[in-house]
């Protein structure tokens, strides 16, 4: 069926203006008809049924019962909250206050006492019950079928029915459709204006994510605004809530958990120790958490409340009120007890004070008329749609036609109206509000498929409304990257962008490491100064500087893991001491040393944490440890690789899931200060061998993940004696056939032959390089060696000796990779094109990304 057009307050008007009473289903229609009365009127004009039976604006009566039955009953809060929600709708939709009596799978204990219960409460439904219309006045009824039964039963017997809709249909405007939900807002800010604000309503979805983007931007644009947060949503409410439930999580209580409540009390949260428990943070905010968590057991909600709102400086008695209401405010703080009040501000809309000036902003599902001049229709998806009560009382389909006509008129609201959507989210289409696929005739999937106006950052040459201009700002180009940034950005671009926006906390992972990795360094400069120290102060010392982040009952697993990471390193370079050499900079110039402070000693040696960047490569880094002239190694704390991981996680077409640079990129530099020698870079990754060393058996070689780089393409190697030595290392009819065969037949064997680029060996079996390697050996062979299985046994060799190093194309392949990079991270930089979520494979891995609930999947 067509969208069918609702007649205006004007026609609505004149269609009734010379009845006693007009009867309207919903308030702000009856105020619309109210405002175009032209003549003196004794009494009500036009009003709705409750209004009619209660005399004053309708109250929340589910609440109101709440609070009555609540206090009356040692009954959980939830089954009272539960069995009134389900009387009083049955009540609405029957007439009757035990009708629901009748349906045995809804009747409890709980369910008969709040019927008895609500017999003796003046509910708004128990004065709708009992009123009745005088049948002497002239009734106009407007929209009757929107009426639910217990409303029709004011009615009199005799009354005029007014439709809400004409016969004609209604041609909606077109969709204007952004990227994203800031944008929507944006535009929303680009016509609205403390001067219209009065002028102007917003219809949105009241809990969706348009309905706190609006309200904050309202409130930084100074526009006033009602009809958005509710009582629950007052910031300090909230705060508090949030305090008393930090009472209760224990000493594992983070800084970060408590936030929210420090910014409402005006304390500055230092980002760095966001991950530090509140335990070990000093500060006033911390310190006062400290002490209103220990006094919380002694204490009322009432004092609780005064402590909170005394320290931030605000007058909560609202609060108040409603903690008394609930028989709360004498209780002491409990935590079933919080839970209690958690639910019960979620449950129930508790009424608020406000001023009815500025824009109106009105919820989609609680609103079917909005009488403003200028209407905006924000997002209109999904959440724009009523779940139809699934209870056997409800009729579904009086009730679904309820909801569409609801919709149709609201659609109609004001006199110039906007509909401001998003097409898709995370790459996939958003479905609009499902009671536009019962309206429009058209097949759709998205709003694009429908009438529609497209919005776009950038200017086009025929662009119109809400286009956005860039800023002609120049931004500064990057010249060189690290390896753990260009992780992050071939992984995600778009949680790189938010690591260089936002400041990041410490993390317990990272400190750690940091503690290691500053006592590695310090022992190669001052081997005598930690040999002559206590194993335990130096122990004792790294717990006090990591404590902020785990609890207390961990320390015997901390301490233990620090003094075996500390035997274990000080065993490495004892065991492999650095060759000292002077190719780099004296000193590095680069960040502190916790052990250097602890010792009152420098560090300044040119083999350890040596800094480089380089802007003809692009790379940038940090060394741990120069091993010796031709030989790097990088200290890690966590699980070891495989040389293949490290040398795989390196790809660049296609990058690897999990991409890990650090190992290309280093000797990628290393090799332009040590050109056409082989290099060698050694993960060594302490904690490896921990349980081993507690058993006083540790192996340091389990420990070390090494990765070379030949200084020849790949089929230089695979030709040199340097390979063919390596498959008379290998398996035994590899052996026996090359031992056979002989350096000089092996070189001119594979001399004109080329090694197919898949690492795949079934694709390196079947190849034409492995036939005629395989021919040529043979052939050059004695008969009794098996040519063919050694060939095979060779090919699987070199193919391994392949996937667990670098050769020359690799680092070349990974330099343009990088130049590649850092032009199109440039151009985005510029905004040439947006930061995507999806990195160069695809889908980013999210165990990578540091920023996940900034992330918005796909273009957006």
């Amino acid at each position: 069926m067509p969208i069918r057009r609702a007649k205006r307050a004007e026609s609505l008007y004149a269609a009734v203006e010379g009845y006693d009473l007009v009867v309207t289903p919903d308030a702000p229609l009856a105020s619309a008809i109210n405002r175009r009365l032209d003549r003196p009127h004794f009494g009500t004009f036009a009003t709705t049924p409750r209004r009619l039976a209660a005399g004053r604006r309708e109250q929340a009566e589910d609440r109101r019962a709440f609070l009555e039955l609540v206090t009356s009953t040692d009954r959980d809060w939830k089954a009272v909250a539960y069995a009134v929600g389900n009387v009083l709708q049955c009540w609405e939709h029957t007439g009757r206050l035990d009708a629901i009596l009748e349906y045995d799978a809804y009747v409890d204990d709980a369910t008969r006492e709040v019927v008895a219960g609500m017999r003796t409460l003046r509910t708004t439904s128990k004065r709708l019950t009992e009123y009745e219309i005088d049948e002497g006045r002239s009734v106009a009824v407007v929209g009757h079928d929107q009426l639910t039964a217990l409303e029709r039963g004011v009615l009199p017997e005799s009354f005029d029915r007014v439709d809400l809709f004409t016969d004609e249909a209604f041609d909606h405007p077109p969709f204007h459709v952004f990227e994203s939900a800031t944008d929507v807002v944006a535009a929303l800010l680009e016509t609205v204006s403390p001067s219209n604000a009065e002028n102007v309503a917003v219809v949105l979805d009241g809990g969706g994510r348009y309905s706190s983007l609006v309200e904050s931007a309202f409130e930084a644009a100074d526009i006033p605004f009602y009809g958005g947060p509710g009582f629950a949503d007052d910031p300090h409410h909230r705060a508090f809530v949030r305090l008393l439930r930090l009472c209760f999580r224990g000493s594992e209580t983070t800084v970060g958990d408590a936030a929210p409540v420090l910014s409402q009390l005006g304390i500055d949260v230092p980002v760095a120790d966001r991950e530090r428990r509140i335990e070990a943070v000093d500060g006033a905010g911390a310190a006062w958490l400290r002490s209103f968590r220990d006094a919380a057991a002694d204490r009322t909600f009432a004092a609780a409340l005064d402590a909170y709102a005394t320290e931030a400086g605000v007058d909560l008695s609202r609060l108040d009120e409603e903690l008394r209401r609930l028989g709360l405010a004498d209780e002491p703080v409990t935590e079933d007890a919080v839970d209690r009040l958690a639910y019960y501000l979620q449950t129930y809309e508790v009424p608020v004070d406000a001023d009815n000036e500025g824009v109106l902003l009105a919820d989609a599902k609680s609103s079917a008329y909005v009488d403003r001049p200028v209407v905006f229709h924000l997002g209109m998806g999904e959440a724009w749609t009523h779940s139809a009560p699934q209870r056997p009382w409800v009729d579904t389909e009086a009730q679904f036609d309820r909801y569409v006509g609801d919709f149709q008129r609201l659609l109609q609201s004001g006199d110039r109206r906007y509909y401001l959507v998003q097409d898709a989210a995370g790459g996939e289409p958003i479905t609009p509000c499902l009671y536009l696929g019962d309206l429009l005739d058209d097949e759709f999937e998205r709003f694009s498929d429908l009438d529609s106006v497209e919005h776009r950052r950038r200017p086009r040459p025929t662009g119109e409304g809400f286009d956005r201009q860039p800023t002609g700002v120049e931004p500064e180009s990057v010249e060189t990257v690290s390896q753990s940034a260009l992780n992050s950005y071939v992984n995600s671009p778009r949680d790189y962008l938010f690591d260089r926006l936002l400041d990041a906390p410490d993390r317990e992972r990272f400190v750690e490491g940091n503690l290691f990795h500053d006592f590695a360094e310090f022992y190669v400069n001052h081997p005598d100064a930690v040999a002559a120290a206590d194993a335990g102060d130096l122990v004792d010392a790294m717990l006090a500087e990591a404590a902020a982040f785990f609890a207390a009952d961990e320390e015997p697993l901390r301490r233990r893991t620090y003094r075996v990471g500390l035997e274990l390193i000080t065993a490495y370079l004892d065991e492999a001491a650095p060759e000292s050499d002077d190719f780099l900079t004296p000193a590095s110039g680069r960040g502190t040393n916790f052990f250097a402070d602890y010792f009152d000693e420098p560090v300044d040696s040119p083999l350890t944490e040596r800094w480089f960047e380089d802007a003809s490569l692009g790379l940038k880094g940090k060394i741990d440890l120069v091993r010796s002239p031709t030989h790097l190694l990088d200290y890690k704390s966590g699980r070891r690789k495989l040389a293949s991981q490290v040398v795989g996680g390196a790809a660049t077409d296609p990058p690897a899931d999990a991409p890990n640079f650090q190992a290309a990129l280093y000797l990628a530099y290393y090799r332009s200060v040590r050109p056409d020698e082989r290099l060698e870079f050694t993960f060594f990754h302490f904690l490896e061998p921990m349980a081993d060393a507690i058993a006083g058996e540790a192996d340091l070689d389990d420990a070390l993940t090494t990765v070379t780089y030949h200084p020849v393409a790949f089929d230089e190697y695979v030709a040199s004696r340097e390979a063919y030595e390596r498959l008379l290392d290998g398996y035994a009819d590899c052996r026996e056939t090359f031992a056979d065969l002989g350096y000089e037949a092996y070189e001119e064997i594979l001399a004109p032959l080329t090694f197919p680029e898949t690492t795949d060996r079934g694709k390196l079996r079947d190849s034409a390089f492995a036939a005629r390697f395989t021919d040529a050996v043979d052939a050059a062979t004695a008969a009794g060696v098996d040519a063919e299985k050694g060939v095979d046994q060779a090919i699987r060799e070199l193919n391994g000796a392949r996937r667990r190093a670098f050769f020359r194309e690799d680092p070349d392949a990974f330099e343009s990779f990088v130049g590649e990079r850092l032009d199109e991270l440039n151009e985005r930089r510029a905004g040439e094109e947006r930061f995507p979520v999806d990195g160069l494979g695809g889908e980013p891995n999210y165990r990578r990304v540091d920023n996940r609930d900034l992330l918005l999947e796909g273009d957006r």
